[in-house]
């Protein structure tokens, strides 16, 4: 092995004396873009994982322990009572019931009414085909907030075409019911439609013609095409849209506070969970206190662990398809 290994690196250098020194200058080169590479995703891995590293180390700690100085990252006094602290005041086992069965619901739907207008648009022409795309890519651009006050007028008074009005007297009001993410949902404008809308065209844009016509002259219908054919060749950027609509919906907290009122979610909860410790305290000590900036900040950080595990447990069980998905859609568009 030791003779293998000299006569390699003579074989080297004696092509680098013959190559005129090129040879080397190509290693150190390759060396040194191998280095930047490496400080350059150290770095970035570092600034993704360094708060999550944080949140982790303070919700271990006592309250004692984080006006400690001596105390940095290793909790001196090890506990667990944040954990269930903040899970009584979030109300976890419900909240993260009704937020995985609204987020599930919710991407399964915005999924399946994106995949038929993105293939539309994609394969099919249309009176005003181009001023409808141009709905789209506003739809992507406008920011909900813009919108709030119309939103919450129509569902506070729903009406389809005053009939409601007309046979029962007055609107309905769908607020603090899902009916509303269902709605927009279903009519392509619910959280982020307009970008899945925008990658599934791309995508059925890009997978050839020749595909769908075959399957036409072996008598299949659009329908049949579109099932058979399209859908399975869509299967990478759909789990990519999908595993999106998932996350970004159980993270929501813009429509769960216009829609869904006291229905208890993980979004919402972790946005009053300040408030709400401050009242559990108040309840526990009789009189009007206000609760440490330190100590809502490492409840706070428990709740947002709380939050994103089950997020974390869904990638490394979809990890595969995901990276998969991401890498043949960057291939295809």
């Amino acid at each position: 092995m030791t003779n293998a290994k000299a006569k390699e690196k003579k074989s080297f250098w004696e092509r680098n004396r013959l190559s005129g020194g090129y040879l080397l200058k190509k290693k150190m080169m390759n060396t040194g873009v191998s280095i930047c590479r490496f400080i350059l995703l150290f770095g970035m891995c570092f600034l993704i994982l360094q708060p999550i590293l944080n949140k982790i180390s303070v919700s271990f700690m006592t309250e004692e322990d984080l006006y400690n100085p001596i105390v940095v990252s290793i909790p001196e006094h090890f506990t667990t009572e944040n954990y269930l602290l903040a899970a009584e005041l979030m109300n976890y086992s419900k909240a993260i019931v009704n937020s995985f069965v609204i987020s599930l619901t919710i991407a399964v739907l915005q999924i399946a009414v994106c995949t038929l207008v993105g293939y539309g648009f994609a394969r099919f022409n249309f009176p005003l085909k181009k001023f409808w795309f141009a709905c789209v890519i506003m739809v992507i651009l406008i920011p909900p907030q813009t919108i709030s006050s119309s939103l919450f007028l129509h569902f506070r008074f729903f009406d389809v075409f005053g009939i409601f009005k007309l046979i029962k007297g007055e609107t309905i009001n769908l607020r603090g019911s899902v009916l509303p993410y269902y709605l927009m949902s279903g009519g392509c404008m619910g959280l982020k439609n307009g970008l899945y809308i925008f990658l599934i065209r791309q995508f059925f844009r890009n997978i050839p013609v020749d595909m769908e016509e075959a399957a036409y002259v072996d008598g299949c219908g659009t329908l049949k095409t579109f099932v058979r054919i399209m859908l399975p060749e869509a299967k990478p950027i759909l789990t990519s849209c999908f595993l999106f609509a998932f996350v970004w919906q159980w993270t929501d907290g813009f429509y769960s506070k216009m829609f869904l009122g006291t229905t208890s979610l993980v979004s919402t909860g972790l946005a009053r969970l300040v408030d709400s410790l401050g009242a559990y305290i108040q309840r526990l000590t009789g009189t009007l206190t206000t609760v440490s900036i330190a100590y809502s900040n490492c409840i706070l950080a428990t709740g947002t662990l709380m939050i994103i595990v089950p997020l974390i447990i869904l990638y490394l069980f979809a990890q595969r398809a995901f990276v998969e998905s991401i890498s043949n859609s960057g291939i295809k568009m």
